[in-house]
């Protein structure tokens, strides 16, 4: 099957789309603006779509010039037969290839390459053949030079076939699907004891179906077992799995070479092809899981960048400290830094009086309507602070605690010394902490996405791939939302489909020694943007007082003349979109509008028609405006005030295979298992809840001792969740 059928099978999607779409990938083109300038030739595919399609698509290329390097290097040996090339073209995986390939593939000094240097596998042949000889009479002629007697011929042999079994790609399937069918992986404490060794006390007698266990304790058994606190080992029956291959080998269980065959199969099996297999489970069951953790960690990436921005409000962002005291910064509704102080309300100073004085003068002086506190060290005694404040001196004040991940990793970067060349680097922390409240997006593209706290077993997965991963979520957000041109950072620019970091700074460059770009045409005098990159970016890229009005919109440039006479047909030029009140109008009559026959009536896509005549409503639109803002508090909450029952709102904070966490005001974030997501069943948390989102939830229990707390969002009657760590995990052998 070709490529570009195989494509449109696996995504059910046409033929004709998956070559257009293939393309267009293959000319250069970035898949944001396939997936929104390119709606007629990809049959509308969704950003989801096609990236399935390009990874899948490298993959498949991949396997096919794998098949031809493997057919060029055993045919090079003189042992490419029809059946081996045959079973090379069926072959779907790569997989299926390297089983193919194993038995040819040079190696390092075996038994088997012994015995065959000694001239025994014409004995191993004759042996396999299964014959009446008597094994002993075959070997005979084998003793000479290097074979000192019949029994070492024997057992040279025996390595031979014993490997021969081992890479045949029959066999290791048939072991390959039984241990995958009904194999066990075993989990239990080492001998060593350190003090990481109680996080993983759930799997020190842990046993479960390898085709069962949960993604994320795939991960927490493979770090116990790095650490040295667990022991893993896979089980099958093996003396039935045996038996399996016996059946394919044997063929003359009455010939006297049988006992021998078995011998081989057994020492085989045993040696080399049951700790190949379970070494690949291993990697098979860690590469899922990875893929898993790296997608879960995706998802609440695109949630959390994709975060309702605060706009309008000067803010004080402090990050909290003991004894270096915490910084504090104001900015204003840009971003830009007003002012900066340090103060010492905690231990060992306890300045706690002139810290609030601080504080109230840069909140008068300022304007600030809104704080932010770093949830990191002394974050719950600053929160006290601000609460007393905001009580005796500001009741119009509200505080927000952030989430300052990453901060600390911005504020040492070459990024950040750039920025605030004079500034220290808890000070640039506090400013990151501010500002990644107004535009959660513009703050946080600046951070590694690792770094920023909201994944599972995130360090334990392929950086290379997680990287990826992370890298395509974050360019979908930044081009999903639209980048201001005037005003956007470098960090932020080179994100924008086809914008490399290069161009990006190239773009910063021009607009500082030329002042703002007035239309999107000047993009072409930037050193380095030529029209390929042009066309990948400019729509992605908003002037907001630009010269013509389209410039502030999704719609393309190269459908500007398309955009015009579509305002002409509705009694209006483009000049009514700077216009508030005829901006009302044209909403309106725009509205009115049939997609299908403006397009038919204009010779152009009806994709094109649609998106066009919704850009054209809302110029300047940040779609995350449509999303709840942020829970602002006034005052304080401890741990200690909740009890069973009590409703409260909160945000999730991060979600997790297990269950999801929740920001409810207090210092720790509390969790609501999968189980009391909701009164229905739930596959996965994703599938009800995502970062950022505001929930009404309550409480389960609370304990103090371990800062735990269980929270529900179902609406049935509460019932706690059992603490299954103290119940064996598992099946019990």
């Amino acid at each position: 099957m070709d490529i570009i059928r195989q494509l449109a099978q696996e995504l059910k999607i046409g033929a004709s789309q998956v070559e257009r779409t293939i393309s267009l990938l293959d000319e250069g083109n970035t898949i944001p603006f396939i997936a929104r300038y390119r709606k007629e030739a990809t049959g509308e595919l969704d950003e989801i779509v096609l990236r399935a399609l390009s990874e899948r698509l490298t993959y498949l290329r991949n396997l096919k010039e794998r098949k031809e390097e493997v057919r060029r290097l055993i045919k090079e040996q003189e042992k490419l037969t029809e059946e081996i090339n045959k079973a090379i073209s069926r072959a779907v995986t790569l997989q299926e290839i390297e089983d193919i390939y194993r038995p040819f593939r040079p190696r390092r000094r075996t038994r088997a390459s012994t015995a065959k240097e000694k001239g025994l596998e014409p004995l191993a042949e004759q042996l396999f053949t299964q014959g009446p000889q008597k094994p002993a009479e075959l070997a005979a002629k084998f003793v000479q030079n290097d074979v000192a007697s019949v029994e070492e011929a024997l057992e040279g042999a025996q390595d031979i076939l014993a490997e021969r079994f081992s890479d045949d790609p029959l066999l290791r399937n048939l072991a390959r699907k039984f241990f995958w069918q009904t194999g066990l992986l075993i989990s239990q404490k080492a001998e060593t004891d350190t003090k990481e060794a109680q996080e993983f006390s759930m799997y020190f007698d842990y046993v479960e179906d390898i085709s069962k266990i949960p993604p994320h304790q795939i991960l927490a058994i493979n770090r116990g077992e790095r650490l040295k606190v667990l022991r893993v080992q896979i089980a099958v029956d093996e003396e039935r799995l045996i038996g399996l291959l016996r059946r394919e080998v044997i063929a003359n269980s009455n010939s006297p070479a049988a006992p021998l065959i078995l011998n081989a199969l057994n020492d085989g099996y045993q040696r080399l092809l049951a700790p190949s297999l379970m070494r690949e489970i291993r990697s098979r069951l860690t590469e899922t899981a990875e893929e898993h953790a790296i997608q879960i960690f995706a998802k609440n990436l695109r949630d959390l960048l994709l975060q309702s921005p605060v706009r309008g409000r000067n803010i004080l962002g402090i990050d909290p400290a003991y004894r270096t005291g915490c910084k504090v910064v104001a900015v204003n509704e840009f971003g830009d830094l007003l002012a900066e102080s340090t103060i010492f309300p905690h231990q060992p100073q306890n300045r706690w009086a002139e810290a609030l004085d601080t504080l109230a003068a840069l909140v008068e002086k300022h304007a600030i309507s809104l704080i932010t506190i770093g949830n990191g060290t002394a974050s719950r005694e600053t929160e006290q602070l601000v609460a007393e404040l905001i009580a005796k001196r500001a009741p119009a004040l509200q505080y927000l605690v952030v989430n300052e991940a990453g901060a600390s990793v911005y504020s040492a970067s070459d990024l950040a010394r750039e920025e605030f060349p004079d500034l220290d680097v808890a000070v640039r922390g506090a400013i990151s902490i501010a500002r990644r409240v107004q535009d959660p997006l513009a703050e946080l593209v600046k951070i590694d996405p690792k770094s920023i706290g909201v994944g599972q077993y995130q360090h334990d997965v392929n950086q290379r791939k997680l990287t990826e991963t992370l890298g395509a979520v974050v360019e979908s957000c930044v081009n999903y939302v639209g980048v201001e041109l005037n005003t956007a950072s470098a960090p932020l620019l080179r994100h924008v489909s086809g914008l490399s970091a290069n161009v990006a700074q190239q773009v910063v460059a021009y607009r500082q020694e030329n002042g703002p770009f007035l239309n999107r045409g000047e993009l072409l005098k930037v050193k380095g943007l030529g029209p390929k990159t042009f066309q990948q970016a400019a729509g992605f890229l908003r002037i907001a007082e630009a010269e013509r009005p389209l410039d502030n919109t999704a719609v393309h440039p190269e459908s500007y003349p398309l955009a015009r006479k579509i305002l002409e047909n509705i009694g209006y030029g483009e000049t009514a979109l700077k216009d508030k009140a005829a901006l009302k109008e044209v909403q309106n009559r725009l509205k009115t509008l049939d997609a299908n026959k403006i397009a038919e009536e204009l010779a152009a896509g009806a994709p094109t028609v649609r998106d066009i005549i919704a850009a054209l409503g809302q110029p300047g639109r940040d779609p995350r405006d449509e999303l709840p803002a942020p829970i602002f508090r006034e005052d304080i909450l401890s741990l200690k005030d909740l009890r069973p029952g009590m409703t409260l709102q909160g945000t999730i904070q991060n979600v997790v295979d297990f269950g999801a966490f929740v920001d409810i005001g207090v210092q720790k974030a509390g969790l609501v298992h999968i189980s009391q997501l909701s009164d229905s069943y739930v596959r996965h948390p994703t599938d009800v809840v995502q970062v950022g989102d505001i929930v009404t939830v309550r409480v389960l229990a609370v304990d103090a001792t371990k800062e735990r707390i269980s929270l529900s969002m179902k609406r049935g009657p509460l019932r706690a969740k059992r603490d299954v760590r103290k119940e064996r995990p598992g099946k019990v052998l």
